[in-house]
């Protein structure tokens, strides 16, 4: 258990570190009219990124990702070395998209929408931005074959899963539990870490994608040579 909690925590990181979310957040919880879809978009957050583990988990469940030996297929292998080639193009997107030295940081068209959003309807965005985003979803991958190939038992799998969520959405449950606790507290710093991700997200992911695709392509390149 402990070996799968530990290769997991990476690509927990690798969710908790998207700037989008925190920002779509942030914007939520500095809009008084709105400040309750803060909660809601937490809990969407939430069941996404369990929700869409769990169903990787049992993919890769179904599939099997050991061999007779124990030792990992090597089609697992493979699905590794490409999940890193992934990230790892989606890595050169992000640098290339950056805004220019001075140029404003351009934002998706629904982070304009945020500030009117109902409780259901910021549900409903972060359920889809934790299950649909095609970043995550390498993360989710990742992790259904890191439990896939744990030997665990289904405890033992839910317990992973259940590590796996909980840290992966610290990234939308720290601004929103911190602005709960104290609202007048934590408004200048939250104003703050949005200015600054919203000028540097390129950058983040950049650096999210560049590490955890070199980690993943290596794990996967070593697997098929040896």
């Amino acid at each position: 258990m402990g070996v799968v909690i530990g290769e997991l925590l990476p690509l927990a990181l690798g969710v908790v570190i998207s700037p989008l979310p925190v920002i779509a957040v942030i914007l939520m919880l500095l809009t008084p009219r709105v400040r309750d879809a803060g909660l809601a978009f937490l809990g969407g957050w939430v069941l996404g990124i369990a929700a869409a583990t769990t169903v990787l988990v049992l993919i890769a469940g179904a599939i099997g990702m050991s061999s007779e030996t124990g030792e990992p297929k090597t089609s697992v292998s493979w699905i590794q070395l490409l999940l890193g080639v992934l990230m790892l193009t989606l890595a050169v997107r992000q640098w290339t998209a950056r805004p220019g030295a001075g140029a404003a940081a351009e934002l998706p068209g629904w982070t304009r929408a945020v500030e009117t959003l109902t409780p259901a309807r910021a549900a409903s965005l972060g359920l889809t931005l934790s299950a649909a985003n095609p970043q995550n979803l390498l993360m989710y991958v990742a992790a259904g074959i890191v439990v896939g190939r744990g030997a665990l038992s289904v405890g033992g799998q839910v317990v992973a899963v259940a590590v796996f969520t909980l840290i992966a959405a610290c990234g939308v449950a720290v601004p929103v539990l911190a602005y709960v606790v104290d609202a007048e507290r934590v408004r200048a710093p939250l104003e703050g870490l949005r200015t600054w991700l919203e000028q540097n997200h390129a950058i983040v992911v950049f650096m999210l994608l560049l590490v955890i695709g070199v980690v993943l392509a290596g794990r996967g390149f070593g697997g098929i040579i040896g």
